[in-house]
C-alpha cells in the first residue's frame, strides 16, 4: 500500500471537517468505554452545537455533524471538563479498539477492558507519540477474533494460556507478553513505526504503507522484545 502524497487531514477534536452539513468533530473513545456522565456530556453538546445526533463510527468514535466554523473551543472546553481531552496533542492518535462484549461472556480467553486505559495512558504520557497520524490503529482481542480481524497497525491478541500475542501487518509471527507489558509494548511498536517512516522520507500513516525498504519486519518483533 503506496504512503499517501498528502498530509494527514484526519479530523479530530480539535480539527473540525468541513462538510456538506456543516462542519464535524471526530471523539476518540479508547475501547469505546464511557461513563454515564461522559456520554451525557457529548449528547448536550450535540444538541447545543450541531445537529442533536452522536454517530458512532466503525472504529467505536464518537462523531459531531452540523457544527458551527467557530464551535471548537466551546466544544473543546466541553470535552475537557468531562475528561474526554486528556492531551489535546494526542487527541487524534487515541484510535484503540478492544473486543466490545470483553469480560460480559465466555466467549474470549481473557477480559481485555482493563488493558485499554492502560495503553491510552502509555500512549499519553510520551510528546512523540503525537506525531502517530489519526488513522493508526491500536487493538486490544480478547481471543475471539473480532478486533483482530480489523488490519489493526498493532493487534494484541489474548491467548488461551494468560499471554498476549502481539502482531504487526505484513510480519510474521508474533511477541508473546503478559498482560501487564501490554502498555510498553505498544508505545514501542508505535516508536519503531515513527522510526521507519521518518526513515523512508514518506507520509506513511500506516505501517501497511512503509515502503519494501522500512517495512516492519520480525526484526522488529525482536526488538520489541528486548525493550
Amino acid at each position: 500500500m503506496p504512503a499517501p502524497a498528502r498530509g494527514d487531514a484526519c479530523p479530530g477534536a480539535l480539527r473540525l471537517h468541513e462538510a456538506a452539513d456543516g462542519h464535524l468533530a471526530r471523539v476518540r473513545i479508547p475501547g469505546g468505554l464511557l461513563q454515564a456522565s461522559q456520554a451525557t456530556a457529548l449528547a448536550r453538546a450535540a444538541e447545543d452545537l450541531g445537529d442533536a445526533h452522536l454517530d458512532l463510527t466503525s472504529r467505536g468514535n464518537v462523531q459531531l455533524r452540523a457544527l458551527p466554523a467557530d464551535a471548537g473551543q466551546e466544544l473543546a472546553a466541553r470535552l475537557a471538563e468531562a475528561a474526554l481531552l486528556p492531551s489535546p496533542a494526542h487527541e487524534r492518535i487515541r484510535n484503540l479498539v478492544a473486543s466490545p462484549l470483553s469480560g460480559l461472556d465466555d466467549e474470549g480467553h481473557a477480559d481485555v477492558t482493563p488493558l485499554v486505559p492502560a495503553v491510552d495512558a502509555a500512549l499519553l504520557e510520551d510528546p512523540a507519540t503525537a506525531a502517530l497520524s489519526g488513522r493508526f490503529l491500536f487493538a486490544l482481542d480478547d481471543g475471539r477474533g473480532d478486533t483482530a480481524a480489523l488490519d489493526a497497525d498493532v493487534t494484541m491478541l489474548a491467548t488461551p494460556d494468560g499471554d498476549l500475542a502481539l502482531t504487526l501487518p505484513g510480519v510474521p509471527g508474533s511477541l508473546r507478553l503478559p498482560p501487564d507489558q501490554a502498555p510498553a509494548a505498544a508505545h514501542a511498536a508505535a516508536l519503531l513505526f515513527l522510526a521507519a517512516a521518518r526513515a523512508s522520507g514518506t507520509r506513511a500513516w500506516r505501517v501497511a504503507e512503509l515502503p519494501p525498504g522500512q517495512a516492519l519486519s520480525t526484526a522488529t518483533l525482536t526488538e520489541l522484545a528486548a525493550r
